[in-house]
């Protein structure tokens, strides 16, 4: 369930529009009027927005939030008024772009996404950097990382709920052999984890686990050997397996860095997920870590880039 608070009555678009140009004059910004209007706005409405700014005042308002806010919020807020397949085409180019790719970006838009939500964010990524997600994966990774990475964000998988249960024991046994001889990198592996719908993949892990007496992710993680690789690999199995579970660790080990370098991921789960399940992440969080995850965000994070997540996981402006 989504965390996102829409107002029963919401103003027109051209009058929210007026009150985020009325932000921006006078000494400095008003951060706090931003945030009242647009966290608390769901995605058809911001673009409304940004079409009402647009025609009122001949800017656009993407460029102006650029010139008027910084830092963290800057960026918050720019993900948050882009449209969603657009938001997440820009996160997967910045993941791309850093000095070590940031492949759990790609991981989890292309085995938690529906193959429609993903096929989206991919025709995004192409009308705005005029290149494929594929060619600018693979121009960007190498060797087995490169195939792994190339098939997911290639894939689109069938979203049933059908699964084919000799085949499910079959291919858990071709992973078990990969995993006993260390052959992480074996094209069957890549293949089932990059084709396999996401209902066939589920009922292959819990084969494995019936086996094994161990969850795949959790012998991966024995391994001592552990390397880019693996760990690309234990992230597909966690998108894939309990997408809910997954992120928690992600805000989990988030917060952990907060004020050092890590408001980026917590940013990204807030804002992809505020309208989806981040309900849910927040119920794990707090079963996980015996504190709200509202909590954690007031304790670890500050101004008003605290305030605009704390709008977006639900919490009425101050």
């Amino acid at each position: 369930m989504a965390t996102l608070l829409v107002p029963h009555d919401v103003p027109p678009p051209n009058v929210d529009a007026e009150a985020i140009k009325a932000a921006f004059r006078g000494w400095g910004t008003d951060e706090k009027a931003i945030v009242a209007v647009l966290g608390y706005r769901n995605a058809p409405q911001r673009r409304q927005i940004r079409i009402a700014y647009e025609q009122l005042f001949e800017e656009d308002l993407v460029k102006r939030f650029e010139s008027e806010l910084s830092g963290h919020l800057e960026r918050a807020v720019y993900r948050w008024i882009l449209d969603p397949e657009d938001r997440d085409a820009v996160l997967a180019h910045v993941a791309l772009r850093k000095p070590n790719e940031d492949f759990a970006v790609l991981v989890e838009f292309s085995c938690i996404y529906s193959p429609e939500e993903f096929l989206a964010v991919r025709r995004a990524y192409q009308h705005r950097y005029k290149r494929s997600l594929e060619e600018d994966v693979a121009a960007n990774t190498h060797d087995d990382f490169r195939k792994l990475l190339v098939g997911l964000v290639s894939a689109y998988r069938y979203n049933g709920g059908e699964i084919d249960a000799r085949l499910a024991k079959s291919e858990a046994e071709i992973l078990e052999r990969a995993v006993k001889d260390k052959a992480f990198n074996h094209e069957d592996v890549i293949r089932i984890l990059t084709t396999r719908s996401k209902a066939q993949l589920i009922a292959t892990f819990n084969h494995y686990k019936d086996a094994n007496g161990i969850s795949i992710s959790k012998q991966l993680g024995q391994d001592r050997a552990a390397n880019e690789f693996t760990e690309a690999l234990k992230t597909v199995i966690r998108c894939i397996n309990d997408p809910v579970k997954y992120y928690e660790k992600v805000v989990r080990n988030a917060i952990k860095k907060v004020g050092k370098s890590d408001e980026d991921a917590l940013t990204r789960v807030v804002v992809t997920r505020a309208e989806k399940d981040l309900r849910q992440i927040k119920e794990a969080y707090h079963k996980r870590n015996s504190v709200t995850l509202d909590d954690a965000v007031k304790k670890e994070t500050s101004g008003d880039y605290k305030h605009f997540i704390l709008a977006l996981l639900g919490n009425q402006t101050e």
